[in-house]
């Protein structure tokens, strides 16, 4: 093989797929960057010719990169949720494109990636590697260090978090349907369409962030809706999540949890709505990804 151009056209063949399966595990575009560039100082430090699937081969040492680096951020007590989660969704320093980060993001499921950052670093592995990118047992165990028997219960454990741990519910598929028509209203700036699934006298709370204890509120369907309609564009990063049990809406731009909304529901209509954008209460949230 000749090196380096013959390997470099190779590797970039697969960045791609790297830079995605790293920002699956890691939710920052920086440093999956960071990963697959290890990755790439790592190949040019092997015996090339005698690696038979290089793809494999670099999914496998991805991984590996991305399971230190997501243990070293729990050592120091900056896991996913403290850094990537409640931060205010401005773009990290050394972020080249930002546009780019948010469309990965997007491509990825917005709801997905923020259930990922509160999974533990072996769980989000082993998640990521079997049900995203079908690996075996037995190659992930591989990686993790474990059995197979263990990997496939962290994978379990993993997909019942991000699912939602709350019992399976009958009255979650009216929810939501009228979380739906709440959310399309919204986003088509629809004044009248979010009047119909409010009830008149809706109750919204909205907490704010250092002020704990203090929580504004708006009472009445129009006085709620003439402010919600107004960013029609900002919607359409809203996103359904199951939130404590129930279906409600997230906002995490590229991942970054910064609101969340809980609706309490009465004769198919919305009764009250609580905004919540304080980090530590997004923080202690249970959320899972809304099975289609």
């Amino acid at each position: 093989m000749n090196k380096p151009e013959e390997l470099g056209k190779l590797f970039e063949s697969q960045r791609g797929h790297l830079r995605g399966v790293a920002y699956r595990m890691l939710g920052s575009m920086i440093e999956a960057e960071d990963a697959v560039q290890e990755a790439w100082l790592r190949l040019n430090r092997s015996d090339a010719d005698s690696i038979n699937n290089l793809e494999g081969w670099l999914t496998t040492v991805v991984a590996r990169v991305c399971l230190d680096q997501l243990r070293s951020r729990k050592a120091k007590r900056e896991d996913a949720l403290d850094e990537l989660v409640v931060e205010p969704a401005t773009p990290r320093e050394g972020v080249s494109n930002p546009e780019e980060e948010a469309l990965l993001a997007d491509s990825v499921g917005i709801a997905l990636l923020v259930m990922l950052n509160t999974l533990a670093p072996s769980e989000r592995v082993a998640f990521v590697l079997h049900d995203v990118l079908d690996l075996s047992f037995d190659e992930i165990a591989a990686i993790l260090g474990k059995t197979p028997a263990a990997t496939r219960q962290l994978a379990s454990r993993a997909r019942r978090r991000v699912r939602g741990e709350a019992p399976p519910s009958p009255d979650l598929k009216s929810q939501r349907l009228v979380v739906d028509a709440f959310l399309n209203a919204l986003r088509s700036g629809d004044f009248q369409g979010l009047l119909a699934v409010l009830d008149p006298d809706v109750l919204v709370h909205t907490d704010i962030p250092g002020a704990p204890g203090k929580p504004m509120e708006i009472r009445g369907a129009e006085n709620w809706a003439k402010g919600a309609v107004a960013f029609p564009q900002l919607a359409q990063r809203v996103q359904l999540a199951m939130v404590d049990g129930s279906v409600g809406l997230i906002f995490a731009p590229a991942g970054r949890l910064t609101r969340a909304l809980t609706f309490k529901m009465s004769g198919g209509k919305i009764v009250e709505v609580e905004v919540i954008s304080d980090p530590e209460r997004l923080q202690q949230l249970s959320l899972g990804v809304v099975e289609d």
